[in-house]
């Protein structure tokens, strides 16, 4: 089976609600199965102290997604028969999200938070959770405690957080050694912007899931850190993994529909010929 894309908008929605609509508008064009945007305050999210000695992250308030746009781009993704998620970054957020995802994602640097991990749990939905930066003992913890809360399917996202990712730090094995270890749906959250990289999570290791980040045209706030692409970047790879997993067939050995036709036109076993007596005796030109 295809491995289902998601589209992260991130914070390239620059606080516009029509942009913010584009953007899932362009991910159905380019062959998405859902988008993903954050949901996160500033003051939530970073330490006081951090806040108060860095201009730099306090500027990110800018980045942060107005909740009166969550029910609106919920019901346009669910227009367009995509699902919709957001990444819930404090307690309040998932409440907030609740009546509007089809399921929750969980960021790399969120996965040592129980609390956030049970709350998520407990409103029995889906959970994608990104193991970037984790261990392996990190990445059981975080799924004994959603499955100790919830038996809603679990995805795990083999992620780098590096931002762009290295091509010789993808380190896309790791999805193998996910597999075998947590027996799970397993996918990839890429921030390489490679097509190498999506291919080969797709078409070797049957990721499940490819997370990617999405910008339209290159001014959204998150562009100029390498690790977004653009829609026609990322349409001709989504394409080619879609069109790889359809001419899989069912597997059985028959004859299909476009050589039907073409059966009676085979050497007959009597005397080597074609096509077969059967076909010679009523042919017409």
């Amino acid at each position: 089976m295809a491995p289902l894309f998601i589209a992260e908008i991130s914070s390239n929605h620059s606080q516009n609600l029509q942009r913010a609509k584009e953007f899932i508008r362009i991910s159905k064009k380019i062959g998405c199965d859902g988008v993903k945007f954050q949901l996160f305050r500033i003051d939530t999210l970073f330490a006081p102290e951090i806040l108060e000695k860095s201009s730099q992250h306090r500027k990110r308030k800018k980045w942060e997604l107005p909740i009166e746009f969550i029910p609106i781009l919920s019901e346009y993704a669910h227009s367009l028969g995509l699902l919709f998620s957001c990444t819930p970054f404090y307690l309040e957020a998932v409440n907030i999200l609740e009546p509007y995802v089809d399921f929750y994602k969980i960021a790399s640097y969120e996965l040592l938070w129980d609390d956030l991990i049970i709350a998520c749990a407990k409103t029995q939905k889906d959970l994608v959770l990104a193991t970037g930066m984790a261990t392996l003992q990190e990445i059981q913890h975080a799924k004994n405690i959603f499955t100790q809360y919830s038996n809603k399917n679990l995805t795990l996202l083999h992620a780098i957080s590096g931002y762009p990712t290295p091509l010789n730090e993808a380190n896309l094995k790791a999805i193998q050694t996910l597999k075998e270890n947590f027996h799970c749906d397993i996918g990839l959250s890429d921030h390489s912007v490679k097509e190498a990289v999506i291919l080969r999570a797709a078409l070797t290791y049957n990721a499940s899931m490819i997370e990617f980040h999405l910008d339209l045209d290159g001014k959204g706030e998150e562009y100029n850190a390498g690790h977004c692409w653009l829609p026609h970047e990322i349409a001709h790879t989504i394409t080619i993994v879609k069109e790889s997993f359809l001419a899989d067939g069912t597997g059985e050995k028959k004859p299909q529909k476009s050589e039907e036709s073409d059966r009676d036109w085979r050497a007959d076993p009597n005397d080597g010929l074609r096509p077969l007596k059967k076909l010679r005796q009523n042919f017409h030109d």
